[in-house]
C-alpha cells in the first residue's frame, strides 16, 4: 500500500498548515487514535495538540498530555483540520468538567467560524454534541451516538430527518461518528485529507476493521 507524497495531495492541502486535536481530562483517547497515527506516519503531516489552557490534562486511558497551544492560538489560515474526541464533559453536567464550561461556548463560536472558512472538522462520540449546539449540523447529514441522543443534551437539536444511523458521516467539511466508529472516523478522514489513493482505501479499511491478511503486507509496517 502506497501514500501520497504532500506534493501529490489536493492542492487544498498546504504543508504549512496543521492537524489540531483538542485535549481535555478524560478525553477517550482512543477515539482520534487511529487518525492521527495515520496522519502523522502516512501522512507526514503535523498533529498539534490544543488545550483549554496549558495546564496538564489526563486522559481516560491514563496518559498525561501537556498541550502543545491552547485554544486561543489556533487559526483558520493555518488548520487543516480541527479534531475533537469525545467524553462526558461535552454533556456538560457532571461538576468535575465546570472548569472547561466557558472554554465550550468559545468553542462553539470558533467552530462557527472555522466551518464559514471552509475548515475541516471532525467530531466523534459526546463532541458531536458540541457541533449540534453550534448548529453546524443543520441541513447536514450527521451521526452520533444514537438517535435521540444529541436531543438529551441540545434542547433546540431539531435536525433528526438529517441524522444517519451509521459509525461515521461525512458531508462536505464536517465528519461526525460514534463512540464505537472509530476506525469508520479514521477511514472518513483518511478520505477527505487523501492520506491514501482513493484505490486503496478500502484494503486499509478491512485491514482495521476485520483484517483479513496480515498487518506485515503493509509497506513499512515494521
Amino acid at each position: 500500500m502506497t501514500t501520497f507524497t504532500n506534493e501529490e495531495r489536493s492542492t487544498d492541502v498546504h504543508i504549512e498548515k496543521y492537524i489540531y486535536v483538542l485535549v481535555f481530562d478524560g478525553m477517550a483517547d482512543w477515539e482520534p487514535a487511529i487518525a492521527l497515527c495515520e496522519l502523522r506516519r502516512r501522512g507526514q503531516l503535523s498533529v498539534v495538540s490544543v488545550g483549554f489552557s496549558k495546564e496538564s490534562i489526563t486522559t481516560m486511558g491514563g496518559l498525561k498530555v501537556t498541550p502543545d497551544i491552547t485554544l486561543s492560538e489556533i487559526s483558520h489560515d493555518n488548520t487543516l483540520l480541527l479534531l475533537l474526541p469525545g467524553d462526558e464533559m461535552w454533556q456538560k453536567k457532571k461538576p468535575e468538567f465546570r472548569k472547561y464550561f466557558n472554554y465550550i461556548e468559545i468553542l462553539e463560536s470558533m467552530l462557527i467560524d472555522f466551518h464559514k472558512q471552509g475548515v475541516p472538522i471532525a467530531a466523534i462520540c459526546g463532541a458531536t454534541i458540541t457541533m449540534a449546539r453550534a448548529g453546524l449540523l443543520r441541513s447536514i447529514r450527521h451521526t452520533s451516538n444514537a438517535p435521540g441522543f444529541l436531543d438529551q443534551f441540545v434542547p433546540d437539536y431539531c435536525n433528526e430527518s438529517d441524522y444517519v444511523v451509521d459509525f461515521a458521516v461525512r458531508d462536505g467539511n464536517i465528519i461526525t461518528a460514534s463512540g464505537g466508529g472509530s476506525v469508520e472516523f479514521a477511514r472518513l478522514i483518511i478520505e477527505l485529507l487523501k492520506i491514501y489513493p482513493e484505490s486503496q482505501i478500502e484494503e486499509w479499511y478491512q485491514m482495521f476493521k476485520c483484517p483479513k491478511n496480515s498487518f506485515s503486507q503493509l509497506p513499512n509496517f515494521q
